[in-house]
C-alpha cells in the first residue's frame, strides 16, 4: 500500500478532531477528502505532513513509518503539500518562489521525479510568462499555479492537495483540475480535500466522506453517485 493512515487520533487542546480516521492512497491513485466545512478533512492533510501532530495512530507510507514526524522529514520522505493558503512569497519572483521548493537547492535530474523547472512551464505556461514577476502581483489562480508547481519541485510522489479552487473562478478552476489530473498522468498520486463536488468527482478514483471526525463513507465515484443517502447525510447542506 502508498499511503496507510490507520486509527489517527488528533487533538487541538482537548477538542478530539480525527477520531480513529483510517484510509488509504494507492500509487498513481487520486483519492478525494469530502464533507461538511468543520469535519476534519484539512486537519487529516496536516496530521500526515507533520504539521499538526497526531496523538496515536499509524502512517505509513512506502513501507515508512512518518508517524508524527516533523513536516521536513515527510517531504523528504517524497510527500508535497499546497496549503489551502497557498503561502508564496509574496516579494520574491515566481521563478524564486518555484525554487524554495526544492530539495537541497539543488534539482536531481537522475531521479525520474524529479521537476525541473523547464517541466513545470511546460505543465504551467502562465507561470513561464510570470517568471519574473512579484509573487505578490499574481492574480489568485497564477498564485495556486504557483503554489502547486513550488510543491513538484521537491519531486513529490505523493501530493496532498487542500482546496485548490476555493475562491477561483469558473474558468480558473477549470484549469486548476486539469493540472491536477495531468500531474497525475505524470506518476503523482494525489490526496485531495475540496469543496468543489463536480471537480473532485471528475478527478478522483475514489472518494472517502467525512462527518463529524470520523470516515462516513468510502467508495468509487459510480458508488458515490449510486448512494444518495451518504450523499444527503455528508455533503449536502
Amino acid at each position: 500500500m502508498f499511503l496507510e493512515i490507520k486509527d489517527l487520533n488528533t487533538y487541538y487542546g482537548p477538542s478530539h478532531v480525527l477520531q480513529g480516521i483510517s484510509l488509504n492512497v494507492e500509487q498513481e491513485e487520486i483519492v478525494a477528502l469530502l464533507g461538511r466545512n468543520g469535519m476534519g478533512k484539512s486537519t487529516t492533510l496536516k496530521s500526515v505532513m507533520g504539521m499538526v501532530k497526531p496523538k496515536s495512530g499509524k502512517v505509513i507510507f512506502q513501507g515508512a513509518n512518518i508517524f508524527g514526524k516533523p513536516p521536513h522529514k515527510v517531504s523528504m520522505a517524497g510527500i508535497g503539500y499546497v496549503p489551502e493558503e497557498r503561502r508564496i512569497f509574496p516579494n520574491l519572483t515566481v521563478e524564486d518562489n518555484l525554487k524554495i521548493g526544492v530539495k537541497g537547492g539543488v534539482v536531481d535530474e537522475s531521479n525520474p521525479k524529479a521537476w525541473t523547472l523547464e517541466k513545470i512551464y511546460e505543465v504551467f505556461p502562465s507561470l513561464k510568462k510570470r517568471r519574473d514577476n512579484k509573487g505578490a502581483n499574481l492574480s489568485g489562480g497564477e498564485q495556486q499555479m504557483l503554489a502547486i508547481g513550488r510543491a513538484l519541485m521537491g519531486a513529490p510522489s505523493l501530493l496532498l492537495v487542500d482546496e485548490p479552487t476555493e475562491g477561483l473562478a469558473p474558468i480558473i478552476v477549470d484549469a486548476v483540475r486539469d493540472v491536477l489530473e495531468e500531474i497525475n498522468k505524470r506518476g503523482v498520486s494525489i490526496l485531495l480535500v475540496e469543496h468543489n463536488l463536480e471537480v473532485a468527482m471528475s478527478l478522483a478514483h475514489r472518494v472517502y466522506l467525512m462527518g463529524k471526525a470520523h470516515i462516513g463513507f468510502v467508495g468509487t465515484v459510480q458508488e458515490l453517485d449510486d448512494n444518495p443517502q451518504a450523499r444527503a447525510q455528508y455533503l449536502e447542506v
